[in-house]
């Protein structure tokens, strides 16, 4: 036993001292500079930076079960293109609808499927919605068409 131990501590170590070594970088759905920037978990965040901003809302109604809530996160809300869209024309929020304020705002949007996308006005209320997995394509389409609804 003592023999493979002293084999394997050339192998194991320089994985520890590089797993401390490289810097991580944490941002809700994705790394720095690509993806989506999500507010996390704060409905009352959202609507206080929309009125300040002036700009809609785009919430992420998900479950932390929810298969596809995790493929939007991994596959689409990462996309550079969808980033640079939502980031620049909406204050986005992710909210887990079974915690916090999502059991009440659940109930508000009569959300009954995940995931559940929702564009609202910055007092926050409904202006669309979809609901179910889709690609940064479909997702860039969706915004836009949200943009049309709340200008008019």
């Amino acid at each position: 036993m003592k023999k493979y131990l002293f084999y394997l501590i050339p192998l194991i170590v320089p994985f520890i001292v590089w797993s401390f070594c490289v810097p991580t970088v944490t941002k809700v759905h994705g790394t720095a500079g690509a993806g989506i920037q999500f507010l996390e978990n704060s409905w009352a965040k959202a609507l206080e930076q929309a009125k300040k901003e002036n700009k809609p809302i785009f919430l992420d109604a998900y479950a932390s079960w929810c298969g596809p809530c995790k493929l939007l996160k991994k596959n689409t809300f990462t996309k550079k293109e969808a980033g640079d869209f939502f980031n620049t024309h909406f204050i986005n929020v992710a909210i887990d609808m079974e915690k916090g304020d999502g059991p009440s705002l659940s109930q508000k949007f009569e959300v009954d499927a995940y995931p559940t996308l929702i564009i609202a006005d910055k007092n926050g209320n409904i202006v669309t919605y979809t609901k179910g997995y889709m690609n940064a394509d479909q997702l860039i389409e969706f915004g836009n068409y949200g943009l049309k609804k709340y200008q008019q």
